[in-house]
């Protein structure tokens, strides 16, 4: 059985020299780690049309892929929808791996590509999140910032869920919000003449002439390289990192230019210049969903002409939630057991696809994963309404909304379409293969529950499209192993409803 490689070696070098007692839990993690990274590879190995594997053959209780060089990968049987690790070991000819990183260097595939080290970082990092996990409370979180902080493991199905290149030990332990830090946000003056403005920018952040862009102090460090001479303590990051609730109560998405999971997390001027707009549109499209979907309220958006220096701030989903009912973002919902009731998740898809659906038809298609949809908890638990954040990208069809009488916003750019297989992907790879399947936690339990859920539902093209083709999802570790290849690439995987 191979070892890993140097990142889970240097993790602890760092981490024996600021939080030496947190060495051993963090060694007990890793086995436990690599499995859960090796499991979202092996999904991507099994489903992904990765041009070097030319074929895939079931075999007993497995799965056997054949490679291009004539080689044979041998492993279980790829569940798409499995969010437990399941994965210790997959053989190459006769040679049995339980480290993704180095499977994916002897397979050869991800020579010139970045993706072998982030690998190696995902599982380290996955690790350390772990070591740092409270033990198991009783009491449910009262605070917004607490249910983001439960989420540990990150993307259920990304093999880089972990992955943060160019953060150190102290910095992930600083910033990482599974670690539960407070962090103080640097404040950048700014000539307001000088800044591209959506909305209205609070007089709190403003001095004089100048405007006071909020600064994540790992890009004050690392890309602005630039201490700032005034802050604001008290935030605590949520699940995305770079956003952090403020102590007052509103959230702010701060710019932070490093690699996290697949993307370069910056704020470009496109979406800084449309915030408004779309924020105004989706309150009034909100009143057309029967009091089932909430719009978090843009308030202000901010850029000093520069997607390293750049804020958002919005509403918190709280805002929404009415007498002893809770908001609890998607992607923590398996931290409540909730999922586990007899029909619950049933329940909540029907919810998430009526609203979901409703808004596909009407012309808007939301990119409703585990961390951009929230939904509301009634005194019983059982799911009342949704919350939806950060509309960056969404996508819209000028043509539905005309269809249904609805006036066009004045938008431009990659938001804009009316390309139908474009609009299901956004909305079905998001909601169904991401959101729903997340929560679900396995292929047959996606399935019940949408069997459960999708008689009630009204009769769409958009409903028969899912129900009878193949489940559109982001083909992300092809993404990554193609950095060449702008934009999203996709994969088809068998639909639980067939």
């Amino acid at each position: 059985m191979h070892r890993p490689p140097t990142a889970e070696a240097e993790v602890a070098a760092e981490l024996a020299d600021i939080r030496p007692a947190l060495v051993p839990r963090y060694t007990t993690e890793l086995p436990g780690a690599r499995a859960a990274v090796l499991t979202r590879l092996w999904r991507a190995l099994a489903h992904e049309p990765l041009p070097w594997v030319t074929a895939r053959e079931s075999s007993g209780d497995g799965l056997v892929l054949r490679l291009s060089d004539g080689r044979r990968l041998a492993g279980p049987s790829a569940d798409p929808y499995a969010t437990a690790a399941y994965v210790t070991e997959v053989r190459l000819e006769e040679t049995g791996y339980d480290d993704p990183a180095l499977l994916m260097t002897d397979l050869g595939a991800a020579r010139g590509t970045p993706f072998v080290g982030e690998l190696a970082h995902s599982v380290a990092s996955l690790a350390l999140s772990r070591a740092g996990r409270p033990g198991p409370s009783k009491e449910w979180p009262v605070h917004d910032w607490e249910w983001e902080q439960r989420v540990v493991d990150g993307h259920p199905y990304h093999p880089n869920c972990r992955s943060r290149p160019g953060f150190s030990v102290a910095e992930q332990l600083a910033y990482g919000p599974e670690h539960r830090p407070v962090v103080e946000l640097g404040l950048w003056p700014v000539p307001a003449e000088e800044c591209l403005l959506s909305g209205v920018w609070p007089d709190e952040l403003r001095d004089g002439e100048h405007l006071l862009i909020p600064v994540h102090p790992w890009q004050a460090a690392h890309v602005l390289k630039r201490p700032c001479e005034r802050s604001i303590a008290g935030a605590r990051p949520l699940m995305s990192l770079r956003t952090l609730a403020l102590p007052d109560g509103p959230h702010v998405k701060t710019a932070l230019s490093a690699r996290l999971t697949s993307s370069v997390r910056d704020i470009s001027g496109y979406s800084i210049a449309l915030s408004a707009t779309l924020s105004a549109f989706a309150e009034s499209l909100a009143e057309r969903t029967d009091g089932l979907l909430h719009f978090t309220r843009t308030l202000g958006a901010a850029t000093a002409d520069s997607p390293d220096l750049a804020a958002v701030l919005r509403e918190s989903p709280q805002e929404y939630a009415g007498a002893g009912e809770r908001v609890v973002p998607v992607a923590a919902l398996a931290t409540t057991g909730l999922p586990a009731r007899e029909g619950w998740t049933a329940a909540f898809a029907r919810l998430a696809l009526t609203v979901g659906l409703r808004l596909l038809e009407l012309g808007v298609a939301l990119e409703a994963h585990g961390q951009n949809l929230l939904v509301v908890l009634d005194a019983d638990s059982a799911p009342v309404r949704l919350v939806y954040r950060d509309l960056a990208d969404v996508r819209i069809s000028p043509a539905r909304l005309a269809r249904h009488g609805i006036a066009v916003p004045e938008l431009t750019g990659r938001i804009v379409t009316d390309d139908v297989t474009t609009l299901r992907r956004k909305l079905f790879g998001s909601l169904v293969a991401g959101a729903l399947a997340g929560t679900a936690g396995s292929a047959a339990a996606l399935g019940a529950a949408l069997e459960r859920a999708v008689p009630d539902l009204p009769r769409t093209a958009d409903l028969a499209a899912l129900r009878e083709e193949p489940l559109p999802t982001k083909a992300l570790t092809l993404m990554r192993l193609s950095p060449r290849t702008p934009g999203d690439q996709w994969t088809l995987l068998p639909n639980p409803l067939r």
